[in-house]
C-alpha cells in the first residue's frame, strides 16, 4: 500500500478480470486500479484506438493486460466476448461498465428505436448473458468469482432518458437474479451507481450541478473505481453481495434533475 493507492498492490495478484467499456471514463478507471492493485486485466472496449491505448499505458506500468474488442450491441458481441476471455484463462472477476454515449436529446420524445436497442442490448442483454456465461464458468472452475455492474442513479430517478434509465434500472434486478443465483457457489455480484461524471455519458453544467452535491464536487472515473476494488475484494467485502452501492458524493440525497415535459420535445 502507498499514499497513492490504499490498497495491497497483490489484492487481486493471479486473478484475471474482464471490463468492458475499459477505453475510457469508468470503464478506464477501474481497469487501471484493478492494474494497481495485482489483477491481470483484460480490457474490452467497441473502439480498438482506444482500448489499444489503454492496454499499452496499463502495460507501461508493468501490468499484465489484453485488449478485446467487442461490440455488445450487437447480437452475439456478448458470447464473442465471453469465449475471447475465457480463451485468456479463467476469468475471476467482471466488471460491464459499457454503455452507448447518451446525448441529451435521446429525450421521451425522441429517442429512436436503434438508439433503444442500442443502450438495452448493451448494457441489459449482453450484460446478462455474459454474466451469465462467465458465472458458468467460474462454478465449473471452482473459483470464487465476483463481479460488478456500473448501474446508475437513474436506476431510480427519472433522467429524460429512457432506454438509459429503463436500462439502468434493470441492471439493478440483474444483479439482484445473478447474486441470488450465484450465491451458492460463492460469486458475489453488485453494482455501483455513479453520480455526476465528467467525461463520462452526462453533459452539462457542473459547476452548477457541484453545488448541488453535499461533498461539494462531482466525481472522478477514480471515484467510481476506488469503490469497485473493494467490492471485488473477498478481503474487504466478502459478505457484500446483491447491493447497489451510490458513489455519488450525496448527490442522491436531494432532487438535482429539472422537470421534463413534452413541451422540451
Amino acid at each position: 500500500m502507498t499514499k497513492d493507492n490504499p490498497y495491497p498492490a497483490d489484492l487481486f495478484a493471479g486473478e484475471t478480470a474482464l471490463v468492458t467499456g475499459a477505453g475510457s471514463g469508468i470503464g478506464r478507471g477501474v481497469a487501471e486500479w484493478l492494474g494497481r492493485c495485482g489483477a491481470r486485466v483484460l480490457a474490452s472496449d467497441l473502439h480498438g484506438d482506444r482500448g489499444e491505448a489503454v492496454v499499452t499505458a496499463l502495460r507501461a506500468t508493468g501490468v499484465a493486460a489484453e485488449f478485446l474488442q467487442a461490440d455488445l450491441a450487437s447480437a452475439e458481441g456478448h458470447a464473442a466476448l465471453a469465449e475471447a476471455a475465457s480463451a485468456q484463462g479463467p476469468v475471476a472477476m467482471l466488471v460491464h461498465s459499457a454503455s452507448p454515449p447518451r446525448p441529451e436529446r435521446q429525450t421521451v420524445g425522441a429517442v429512436t428505436p436503434e438508439e433503444w436497442d442500442a443502450m438495452v442490448d448493451t448494457n441489459l442483454r449482453s450484460g446478462f448473458f455474459l454474466a451469465r456465461t462467465l458465472g458458468q464458468r467460474m462454478v465449473q472452475a471452482g473459483l470464487r468469482g465476483r463481479m460488478v455492474f456500473v448501474a446508475s442513479l437513474h436506476a431510480g430517478t427519472p433522467r429524460n432518458l429512457p432506454h438509459y434509465s429503463a436500462a439502468k434500472a434493470g441492471q439493478v434486478m440483474l444483479v439482484r437474479e445473478l447474486a441470488r443465483y450465484f450465491g451458492p457457489a460463492g460469486i458475489r455480484v453488485n453494482a455501483v451507481a455513479p453520480g455526476a461524471i465528467p467525461g463520462g455519458g452526462f453533459q452539462g453544467d457542473f459547476t452548477a450541478l457541484a453545488r448541488k452535491v453535499p461533498m461539494g464536487r462531482v466525481g472522478s472515473p477514480e471515484d467510481i473505481a476506488r469503490a469497485v476494488v473493494p467490492l471485488l475484494s473477498d478481503r474487504c467485502m466478502p459478505y457484500v453481495t446483491g447491493a447497489f452501492l451510490p458513489v455519488d458524493g450525496g448527490l442522491a440525497l436531494g432532487n438535482w434533475i429539472d422537470n421534463a415535459s413534452a413541451l422540451d420535445d
